[in-house]
């Protein structure tokens, strides 16, 4: 094979069929690879242009734990350029769309990485990627460990017997594995196919998100302002410049994205402040419907969930994306460890402890996330009288704000290996 080429016949002897190659998808293809097993990876984008630079402009806060994991499968050297450090976080309680001019409110809540410095080796409290980064590091890592992907193409529908999987593709082919995996959104034909529900609901809200360039330099600190309409999130990316993550409700977010860019420009100004110069708006502008959806199962017989196809959550946590890399960590983990011990890695049994691992985490930081959207966006005089008291009492409690950067940074609980920094 030349380089650079990706594999597309269907081989033999697959392991685990990976229906999406986004980030967590691809990421557990790494992780399995690395480790011995065969995965294949399907999915409907033409999967070199993953590598290009425009491929996608948003950006992602990731946790130190799942930071950990991509350096553990050698994409250090990749994205570390790219990576920026979060340092601090200031969280500030608004009122008004200028909030952000003001400087901190009365009630405010600060997370500073050198307070867990002992505890998390000198991490920070995180990361910030922008997506067009990891998922170019990721497809040159897949392609140059040479697992087969299968781009464009899309599942059209699955099987699931008593000894293996059978995922039938568009175009006719089929795939025959151990155990499919659903990675492929919210809008999962694994998940459908095997018979597994969903539940959630939409928001009223809308996000907005851009990239601007700023006069004054960020140090590292991402200010998260809560506004009555939704959060306004600045985070700090390589180069001075952030990422905006901008929660409207859905006709104002309709408004922004077909705005001029001049009247764009005069809404974010006077959303942003002044208090890092002028700011300039780089590359297109993404809006997105804000919804939650939790699936009723991480998985069936001969079938897993992971990413968005098992749970889809408000970003104002930023937490949907490491909860997908904390599960494909997790899922690694238990199938090889399940085929090192000579078990049937598509078991219901072997299945069922990825998905008591993953369970209680993931449904609690969702049902977290919308308590935080209910609790935030709104302008409720009661309500902010409560979360202005919660967060200053939280500031000045010095434990119970290392253990809120610990569980953001992903390192609470029972980690999987990976995201200890460790190879399977």
């Amino acid at each position: 094979m030349a380089d650079g080429e990706v594999p597309r016949d269907i081989p033999k002897d697959i392991d685990v069929i990976i229906a999406g190659a986004g980030i967590a998808g691809a990421t557990l293809a790494l992780a399995l690879h690395q480790a011995g097993l065969k995965p294949v990876l399907i999915d409907p984008v033409v999967f070199d242009a993953q590598v290009a630079p425009t491929f996608d402009g948003r950006a992602s806060a990731i946790a130190y734990a799942a930071f950990r994991q991509w350096k553990a499968l050698g994409l250090g050297e990749a994205l570390e350029p790219h990576a920026q450090r979060i340092e601090q976080i200031l969280v500030t309680d608004g009122q008004t769309p200028g909030a952000a001019a003001h400087g901190p409110a009365p009630f405010f809540l600060r997370f500073d990485s050198a307070e867990i410095a002992d505890t998390s080796d000198g991490e920070p409290l995180g990361y910030l990627l922008e997506n067009r980064r990891i998922r170019a590091a990721l497809a040159q890592a897949v392609i140059a460990a040479g697992i087969t992907v299968l781009a464009p193409a899309k599942v059209a529908k699955a099987a699931f017997g008593a000894r293996e999987a059978v995922v039938t593709l568009a175009d006719g082919r089929t795939l025959t594995a151990p155990v499919a995996v659903g990675a492929e959104g919210r809008g999962s034909v694994i998940r459908r196919e095997a018979g597994i529900g969903a539940v959630g609901w939409d928001y009223p809200q809308t996000g907005v998100v851009a990239t601007v360039r700023m006069d004054r330099p960020h140090e590292g600190v991402a200010h998260e302002f809560f506004l009555p309409g939704g959060p306004f999130a600045i985070l700090p990316l390589t180069d001075n410049r952030a990422s905006l993550v901008w929660t409207e409700s859905r006709s104002r977010g309709a408004a922004l994205k077909s705005a001029r860019p001049e009247i764009f420009q005069a809404h974010l100004d006077r959303r942003f402040g002044d208090f890092l110069g002028d700011v300039r708006v780089e590359g297109p502008v993404f809006t997105y419907p804000l919804s939650l959806q939790l699936s009723e199962r991480f998985t069936a017989p001969r079938a897993a969930l992971l990413g968005d196809a098992a749970h889809g959550i408000h970003p104002i946590a930023g937490q949907g994306l490491n909860l997908g890399l904390k599960g494909a960590a997790a899922l690694a983990e238990t199938l090889v460890e399940a085929l090192r011990l000579g078990e049937d890695i598509g078991s219901g049994v072997v299945l069922e402890r990825y998905a008591a691992w993953r369970r209680f985490d993931t449904v609690s930081i969702s049902l977290a996330a919308d308590a935080f959207v209910r609790l935030f966006s709104n302008d409720h005089p009661l309500l902010r009288v409560a979360r202005g008291v919660g967060m200053a009492a939280v500031n000045r409690i010095g434990p119970a704000r290392r253990f809120f950067m610990t569980e953001a940074g992903g390192a609470v609980g029972d980690l999987p290996r990976l995201l200890r920094g460790e190879a399977l």
